[in-house]
């Protein structure tokens, strides 16, 4: 794919994504039929990527995006579906499909099946997301496909490259496969943490948001080299590497996180759609490698790919439901565990003990049919089986690899029509909207306008029995008077002359900087107040973020009118 190509395609794919918006249309699926369509077209070039710039350029920001805003203390207290979804699950549905594709292609070894059975193993966060958002999907529930789409991936490649390593004859640097699975993992949450750790420390000391947000650009590639450089998972760096990043945004200025949101927002719509147009693009050179090139027999390959989609499909509502079939001894188990004491993390004991209590109660059977049918496989399916190398250490071919690109194909495109088609009539079938969770959000929402409140007033106070340097106290007092008769913190404070015979004869840039300098103080004492109630278990996650969002808007609006006025 040339650069001329890469760019038709992207401006191509944008346009169908705003097309589908406009017409109320999911767009992921959408973008993958126009791409099919196109596939065929005759004269139409082969636009293929190399896997290791798929994974490498393409994978690191979309999972650096979604674990940016995803909530760590929400990832604590649905830590137990989330792993059986994500590791374990994964681990079963590798090796059912690496069993049933052993059975029905007889030219996979059954290592070979098993590269298949990892390729097609995770559910892709990308489809996940998009699709998920755009249905309304409950709170709960996002979050644990998220969870789950955000550490599969790594499980799957691991397993992945033990399969090749196997098939081929080379080695990993770590034999045993247990143990090369613990070795990834350690090193690929390490690698995270402490770039993390390391960019937010840099980021406190530049005072710049251009250069704070192209150093934020940065981590998800340099997390994903420099994990993959020790061997090990560069998936899991980019993940912790986002999860610690976003939760310690709020140390950055209200400029750098306005500026990363609109970013990451940007980079995710550009490269969703370039993902799905790139999965439909594909179609008919698949096709044609499997049945013209290779001489496949089409009879034996459209039944093992129909066969493989099928155990994929029904795998995991198996396990979702067989596994909440042990929910009386789960409840027996959680209700004689003690609650955390003197927690030394307040957030994280807080997560654990919600945990214990939604685990308790357990999932109905809806949200568990809802989970079960959200299985759309994506671009790691397709870059993992575009990375079934061609040759053995041996120089013989790869046994059934256009075989495994064929089947990894039709599973990605059948789990992302079929179960993306029908998603929207199940939601609304399973009428999964909670009185009780909308309840809770408004009342969380109640608390937390009365916290900033507290916190507001506190700060006048303060700032009223300690004025800056600068500030005339009288005009501090007229001020603070606004503010006590508002009734709502956030209102605008800054009149115009003429409405104010009181405040007509002061100068004006004293009053515009006595305005900022107020509220400015409110806006940070809202916000540490917040952030506090969030890390005492106080407050949800979720809730947090969407307040924080509109104080960095009103800072910055508060900023821009005081910058006008002076001018």
């Amino acid at each position: 794919m040339n650069g001329v190509q890469l760019l038709l395609v992207v401006i191509a794919a944008v346009a169908v994504t705003g097309l589908a918006h406009r017409k109320g249309l999911q767009a992921p699926l959408v973008v993958v039929v126009f791409g099919l369509a196109a596939s065929f077209i005759p004269g139409m070039p082969r636009l293929e990527l190399e896997p290791h710039i798929i994974l490498g350029i393409v994978l690191p920001p979309l999972l650096y995006s979604t674990a940016l805003d995803f909530s760590v203390p929400s990832f604590v207290q649905n830590i137990q579906p989330i792993l059986r979804l994500g590791v374990v699950l994964v681990l079963i549905t590798a090796f059912a499909v690496g069993g049933v594709a052993y059975w029905s292609v007889p030219e996979l070894t059954f290592g070979a099946a098993l590269v298949l059975g990892a390729a097609v193993g995770p559910p892709d966060a990308v489809t996940a997301v998009a699709i998920g958002r755009s249905l309304g999907v409950p709170n709960r529930v996002m979050t644990i496909l998220t969870g789950e789409s955000l550490i599969n991936d790594a499980a799957a490649l691991t397993l992945f490259s033990v399969g090749v390593a196997a098939v081929t004859g080379s080695h990993t640097v770590v034999s045993n496969p247990v143990l090369f699975f613990i070795y990834t993992s350690v090193v690929g949450i390490l690698v995270g943490l402490v770039l993390a750790v390391v960019v937010l420390w840099v980021r406190r000391r530049l005072h710049e948001p251009g250069l704070e947000t192209v150093l934020g650009l940065i981590v998800p590639f340099a997390a994903f080299l420099l994990a993959e450089e020790l061997h090990g998972s560069g998936v899991l760096a980019v993940v912790m590497a986002g999860f610690w990043v976003g939760h310690n945004s709020v140390t950055s200025g209200y400029a750098t996180r306005l500026q990363e949101r609109q970013l990451w927002r940007s980079i995710d719509i550009l490269l969703e759609a370039f993902v799905f147009a790139y999965m439909g693009l594909q179609m008919k050179f698949i096709i044609e490698d499997v049945f013209e090139v290779h001489h496949e027999p089409v009879g034996v390959m459209l039944f093992s790919s129909l066969l493989v989609l099928l155990t994929v499909l029904a795998i995991r509502p198996i396990w979702v439901f067989g596994f909440s079939g042990s929910r009386q001894l789960l409840r027996k188990g959680l209700a004689s565990t003690p609650p955390a004491e003197n927690p030394k993390v307040p957030f994280l004991a807080a997560g654990m003990d919600k945990a214990r209590d939604r685990a308790a109660r357990g999932a109905n059977w809806q949200t568990n049919a809802l989970i079960s049918w959200t299985g759309m496989r994506g671009v790691i399916t397709l870059a993992a089986a575009a990375g079934v190398p061609f040759y053995t250490e041996s120089g013989e071919e790869f046994p059934g690899r256009s075989a495994i690109q064929f089947i990894a194909f039709v599973v990605a495109v059948g789990t992302l029509l079929l179960q993306g088609v029908t998603l929207p009539y199940l939601v609304k079938r399973l009428d999964l909207s909670s009185d009780v969770e909308h309840n809770k959000e408004m009342q969380q929402r109640t608390f937390a306008r009365e916290v900033a409140r507290k916190a507001s007033k506190q700060a006048v106070q303060q700032t009223l029995a300690d004025p800056p340097d600068g500030c005339d106290p009288a005009l501090l007092e007229g001020i603070a008077e606004r503010f006590r008769h508002a009734q709502e913190t956030r209102e605008d404070l800054l009149p115009d002359d003429e409405d104010d015979p009181a405040l007509r004869e002061l100068h004006r840039k004293d009053l515009t900087r006595a305005v900022r300098v107020l509220r400015e103080r409110m806006l940070t004492a809202q916000r540490q107040a917040l952030i506090a109630e969030r890390d005492a278990g106080n407050l949800d996650d979720e809730v947090l973020r969407d307040l924080l969002e509109h104080l960095d808007y009103e800072e910055a609006a508060t900023a821009t009118g005081s910058a006008a006025r002076l001018h």
